[in-house]
């Protein structure tokens, strides 16, 4: 959280055991970096409720060479990014399941994997159009048969040929009557900014990039920056909002399962899941 490297850390853990009176020894730094390897990192749990999961990604810079020496000797190499993908509780905007891969996977291919992470059911997951695949909604209907999937359809989709109409298709039937932007308020999409910010909360408070060398400490590393965010969060309830809008109700934000699948019986043409107050 401090930015501090290994041996800096050391010394901020000795001098906060002094203030304390404890007469403790502190790990060397050299131990602290070898621990990481293997060190078993508690995951975030859900809450009681079924989760409404928010997800996203974005990339993180590996170690190298400060933009001084850069500027002064150049880059001898590319510089190497990995990216953090981040699921989230629409509900209370913890982080409920990180994890690291490399910058050349796609995010939809990550979707079975985040699930599996999670220790509770799922309500429904929003993604961006990135999430638009077959395989997503395959993957969220083997682990959670209930839940919706709310994503953008892309502008060349067309509706499927199933008898039965699918969520995909629902989205593109609400798209249609009624716009993307009505599309979006109807169904709760616009909460998917939730998670954007738990990467700018990232971003701001643990930094940019990795600064660990092996990829086991580098999960290690991203295991215990997303457990300080949730601590943060945890302490300091109300300064984060947990809504777009104060003033409206919970279906406004976090969507009911299946928005938008029965328009026409709806007063005015309005989407499950979208109440004007």
């Amino acid at each position: 959280m401090f930015r501090l490297a290994l041996r800096q850390t050391k010394g901020l853990i000795g001098s906060i055991l002094n203030l304390l009176g404890l007469d403790l020894a502190v790990p060397d730094h050299s131990t602290m970096s070898r621990r990481a390897e293997t060190l078993e990192v508690s995951r975030p749990r859900c809450g009681g409720e079924p989760v409404h999961l928010l997800v996203d990604s974005t990339g993180l810079r590996l170690c190298g060479p400060g933009e001084w020496l850069e500027e002064k000797h150049g880059s001898k190499r590319r510089r190497a990014w990995k990216k953090l993908h981040l699921a989230t509780d629409a509900d209370t905007g913890r982080i409920v399941a990180p994890l690291l891969t490399d910058k050349d996977v796609d995010d939809g291919s990550l979707t079975g994997p985040l699930l599996d992470r999670l220790n509770g059911s799922v309500t429904s997951l929003t993604g961006d159009g990135a999430y638009d695949r077959d395989d997503v909604y395959a993957a969220v209907v083997a682990r959670h048969p209930n839940a919706a999937v709310v994503v953008p359809p892309r502008s060349s989709a067309v509706p499927s040929e199933a008898t039965a109409p699918t969520q995909r298709d629902l989205h593109l039937r609400c798209t249609a009557e009624r716009g993307r932007m009505g599309w979006q308020r109807a169904s709760g999409y616009n909460c998917r900014a939730l998670v954007e910010s738990d990467i700018s909360r990232w971003k701001r408070v643990i930094g940019n990039g990795l600064r660990a060398r092996t990829d086991g400490r580098q999960e290690t590393e991203v295991a215990i920056a997303a457990n300080a965010l949730n601590c943060m969060l945890d302490l300091g309830p109300g300064v984060r909002p947990r809504r777009m809008n104060p003033n409206a109700s919970r279906d406004q934000c976090v969507h009911a399962a299946d928005p938008c699948n029965i328009v026409g019986n709806r007063p005015n043409g309005q989407c499950q899941g979208w109440s004007q107050t």
